[in-house]
């Protein structure tokens, strides 16, 4: 139950749904909604994420890689923190709800929390990342790698569209590129990592269900491949003559969709180059890329096995040459048992007793955090499963029962915590 809650939580899910709806006002583009790392956007989104975090009672400041924290003391200060985060940068041309929507439920499980502070075993904290799409730089997962210290220093000298470096952008945004270390935090200090999200995907409303709990994140594997042929004029080359290497990225694409259907994975090109690209040449090389993530690793590695052995065999056949570049690689994270469990008691304080259990096909901030602490992700359906798309969107009565539930894992860790 809720502990004489600041106010209710249909009204505090109204509450929410008016603060995405003010976040994309402040982020209106031409192009649709955008927040990007260290722009102006970004320096607002903060001011309002660190105003309505005052207001919930939370001491606030942005840390050295721009995310915006607020904290709850527990019985006493210093205390080790449970983190509860999601992100408030976007996509170009995003949705209302992705990162945001959990950022404000965290605000206003906070504000819930905040009359009865004094029986918490631990502080709890909100965390509004600062980057978690990578749109501006290219690198992801920015603002969360920080707190988690794993923060990559080659990033430094990556480059927005405008030419400007990262390290630049930090001095012109205000922060120090030397003091990014002071983000990290100790494992010792925190008690876990909890996070809301919509689910960006359509399982949970085919099953009927307002929430989710996530088992797993999907780690990734990404490629760079390239089949090399031989560029020959159109009308004066034999098909037998032929070393077409579209024809042989084309076949990858079939291969890569089939391979994936069958093995239950998510294997996706996303691009396609096609060199010299003349309409009379027969295409010479051809570059294209591949996403491929699944519920384990070993599930997605061997798919990838799959994938190659079959490429390699017709380019065989074709005479035609595949250059694999592997460019990214991150593995699966594995959700802790002990808050699943208190996302569940969460979820069953809805009147759900039996959640469903899904993996997230997508990566999160919690990926990041699970460096450093255990974590622990709640999914609200999402209409149609779309998100990354101004259509995205959530529906209010969902929004309050996501609020219940978190309200009530917080308390499930802390009768865990005092054991």
């Amino acid at each position: 139950m809720s502990r004489d809650p600041v106010m209710t939580s249909d009204a505090a899910a109204a509450l929410i749904m008016a603060r995405c709806d003010e976040l994309a006002g402040i982020s209106a583009m031409p192009e649709g909604i955008l927040r990007a790392y260290l722009t102006e956007e970004h320096r607002r989104h903060n001011a309002l994420a660190a105003r309505w975090m005052v207001e919930a009672g939370l001491e606030v400041w942005q840390d050295a890689a721009g995310n915006q924290c607020g904290r709850l003391e527990g019985t006493r200060p210093g205390l080790p923190t449970l983190v509860i985060a999601s992100h408030l940068d976007t996509v170009p041309d995003a949705g209302r709800y992705d990162g945001i929507l959990g950022v404000l439920l965290g605000i206003e499980t906070a504000r819930r929390l905040a009359p009865h502070a004094s029986e918490l075993p631990f502080a709890v904290e909100i965390v509004a990342f600062a980057d978690e799409e990578g749109t501006r730089f290219g690198a992801t997962l920015l603002g969360s790698r920080a707190m988690a210290g794993t923060w990559d220093a080659g990033w430094w000298e990556a480059t927005d569209a405008a030419g400007i470096s990262m390290a630049q952008a930090f001095w012109d945004f205000g922060l120090d590129p030397e003091k990014i270390h002071d983000a990290a935090r100790a494992p010792e200090d925190l008690v876990g990592y909890l996070e809301a999200h919509i689910e960006q995907g359509p399982y949970l409303e085919a099953a009927g269900r307002p929430l989710g709990l996530v088992s797993s994140i999907a780690g990734a594997r990404r490629f760079k491949l390239t089949i090399l042929g031989e560029a020959r004029h159109a009308g004066g080359t034999p098909y037998e003559r032929r070393r077409d290497a579209l024809i042989g990225a084309a076949q990858a694409v079939l291969d890569v969709e089939r391979i994936g259907r069958d093995r239950g994975v998510i294997a996706t090109v996303g691009q396609l180059d096609t060199r010299p690209g003349a309409v009379n040449v027969v295409p010479g090389e051809v570059e294209f890329s591949l996403d491929l993530r699944a519920e384990s690793d070993t599930l997605r590695d061997s798919a990838w096995d799959e994938i190659h052995a079959a490429l390699s065999g017709f380019c065989t056949q074709r005479r035609l040459e595949l250059v694999i570049e592997e460019i990214h690689s991150a593995p699966t994270v594995s959700c802790s048992p002990r808050l699943r469990q208190a996302l569940a008691a969460g979820v069953a304080e809805t009147g759900d007793h039996d959640p469903i259990t899904l993996y997230s096909r997508a990566g999160h901030d919690a990926m990041a955090m699970a460096a450093v602490t255990e974590i622990g992700m709640l999914f609200t359906r999402c209409e149609d499963g779309i998100s990354h798309h101004p259509e995205e969107n959530v529906l209010e009565t969902d929004v309050a029962l996501a609020l219940q539930a978190l309200e009530r894992a917080v308390w499930a860790v802390a009768a865990e915590h005092r054991e």
